[in-house]
């Protein structure tokens, strides 16, 4: 894999670093395009989408949902330690407080339906 790497960037920067002008350039174009659509390159090609598929994703998925379940709880722990400040909370909007206009601390009060 490392050697076709090697290659496509190396034709990449000719064909970018290229001088010869649009008919050479149009040649490299067209060669890389045929590779592209042969038959061992889109074997690997497939090879890697299923490894991706396969290994990959839930790998990523698993990493983000930790990552998200870790981000809560330190939300958690950070909203219980917070204390209402009666001269910059704001005014509870929620409908049908039994209370009345109010200022809840954060995580704290009824909730909105």
């Amino acid at each position: 894999m490392s050697k076709i790497s090697f290659l496509l960037g190396a034709a990449a920067g000719y064909v970018l670093g290229a001088r010869a002008g649009r008919q050479r350039y149009e040649q490299i174009r067209s060669g890389a395009a045929k590779a592209w659509q042969s038959q061992p390159v889109q074997q690997q090609v497939a090879t890697a989408k299923h490894a991706a598929k396969t290994k990959a994703a839930p790998a990523a998925l698993d990493a983000v949902s930790t990552a998200a379940s870790v981000a809560g709880d330190k939300m958690r722990e950070g909203a219980s330690k917070i204390k209402g400040d009666p001269t910059r909370d704001v005014p509870s909007g929620v409908a049908g407080d039994p209370q009345g206009p109010s200022t809840y601390p954060l995580g704290e009060g009824p909730t909105p339906a």
